[in-house]
């Protein structure tokens, strides 16, 4: 391999990154530098400009808007009170209740919007003034938040899920999505288990137990949300509609939903897809960038020899996917997940299928290990969403944060070495 293309593509991505070039602008750059080296500019220029175009000329990404368009109403609709007051009827009374009422509720708001920014934004801004006041750290309240907000990156419908899709050459949109119900809930019950400890460590207060009456009308005012999923993920797996057809549903619904409980006038409507406008440009620019770069690579042959290379290492599973799991994580704390998951998906895949790993079983891992990389300086924008919601410096949040990353990074073995975890649910469905 000329390690010459090699060196120009990661040195000008280095660069560009460190001097604060956005991060679409500076994969493409680098993409264009590294092909300049092989083809005259003009024809470098073309055809970098029709692998872009080309990239988003797929019928799957069109539920990418449509997705960010429903958690953008979600976040304004009420959703998030109705949420956290049904986990706080379910788990307020125990050790840690209101730690366990965040991390469920971002859970089912994460999972119902499909963005872990929404689920840290708005459940954050009502969960950490509520959990200080009960006497709780602030520090821990954002910690947690902050985690648990990841996890419905995991719990379908998840956009990252659809782009791992696009990115593995068509591995099945549903059969991702059944894939990671198992996984986030582990992770949830695990960031649950660390709540719990610290808390009874800290003896911090817990909510008083609510009757029957109460806990049945919490849980009607938020079953219209729930209900969602079902909608979502029950038409996907029926086969009554395509991903991209529920994902118009989920727009349809949610914005029924958001009207019903009055929380949103015709008068919002202009902003928030103004908003859904600039979320989804800037995730189609990242796309089309980073296929692009992926276009490049295998163009040299770079994803080919580094799965010589590291078969060469070892052609034990248990190895190689130590070493992709670290190389993941490193990923993770300097790379966006979208571009990490377009530009190694095609590296890593066609080495762990020639060692007898599931596609399917590989998107969750990757997923996993991404997602712990939003909770990490530098580019960890989970982090930074939740540490501004909760007004605290990152610095004040590592410390309560190390234990929650911890197990999160234990969850990530055990899916990693137990694949029935993740392949059981999309086995019973027939796929």
């Amino acid at each position: 391999m000329d390690y010459t293309q090699v060196l120009i593509l990661v040195l000008s991505f280095i660069i560009f990154l460190s001097l604060r070039v956005p991060i679409a602008y500076s994969i493409g750059l680098a993409a264009l530098f590294t092909l300049v080296v092989s083809l005259p500019l003009v024809p470098a220029l073309t055809t970098l400009a029709q692998r872009m175009a080309t990239s988003l000329d797929s019928f799957a990404l069109l539920a990418i808007p449509f997705f960010i368009l429903a958690g953008q109403v979600m976040n304004r609709g009420g959703i998030a009170t109705r949420l956290i007051d049904f986990a706080k009827a379910v788990v307020g009374p125990l050790p840690g209740g209101l730690a366990f009422v965040n991390i469920i509720a971002c859970m089912l708001f994460g999972a119902i919007s499909g963005s872990a920014v929404a689920a840290a934004s708005a459940i954050g801004g009502f969960m950490n003034p509520m959990m200080e006041k009960e006497g709780y750290d602030k520090s821990f309240s954002a910690a947690v938040n902050i985690t648990s907000a990841t996890t419905g990156l995991i719990i379908p419908p998840s956009n990252i899920l659809i782009i791992y899709s696009l990115a593995s050459g068509g591995v099945s949109i549903a059969a991702l999505f059944l894939a990671g119900y198992v996984p986030g809930i582990l992770i949830g019950l695990a960031l649950m288990l660390v709540a719990a400890i610290y808390s009874y460590i800290k003896k911090y207060p817990t909510e008083k137990s609510v009757g029957f009456k109460i806990f049945f009308k919490r849980f009607i005012a938020a079953f219209p949300s729930l209900l969602l999923l079902v909608i979502v993920i029950g038409g996907i797996v029926a086969g009554i509609f395509t991903a991209t057809e529920a994902s118009a549903i989920a727009v349809i619904y949610t914005f029924a939903l958001a009207f019903v409980y009055k929380e949103i006038t015709l008068k919002d409507v202009p902003s928030i897809l103004l908003e859904t406008v600039k979320t989804n440009a800037i995730v189609m620019l990242l796309i089309a960038t980073s296929v692009a770069m992926s276009w490049v690579m295998s163009y040299e042959s770079i994803p080919q020899e580094i799965s010589a290379g590291l078969l060469a290492i070892s052609d034990n599973p248990i190895i190689i996917l130590i070493i992709i799991n670290l190389i993941l994580l490193f990923v993770g704390v300097f790379m966006d997940m979208t571009p990490a998951v377009l530009i190694f998906t095609p590296i890593f895949l066609p080495i762990v299928t020639d060692i007898g790993i599931d596609p399917i079983h590989f998107g969750i891992i990757m997923i996993m290990n991404l997602c712990i990389g939003l909770c990490t300086p530098p580019v960890g924008s989970v982090l930074f969403v939740g540490c501004g919601v909760a007004n605290l410096s990152i610095q004040k949040v590592v410390r309560p944060l190390l234990p929650l990353f911890l197990v999160m990074i234990a969850v990530l073995i055990i899916i990693t070495y137990a694949p029935d975890l993740s392949l059981w649910l999309p086995r019973v469905f027939g796929f």
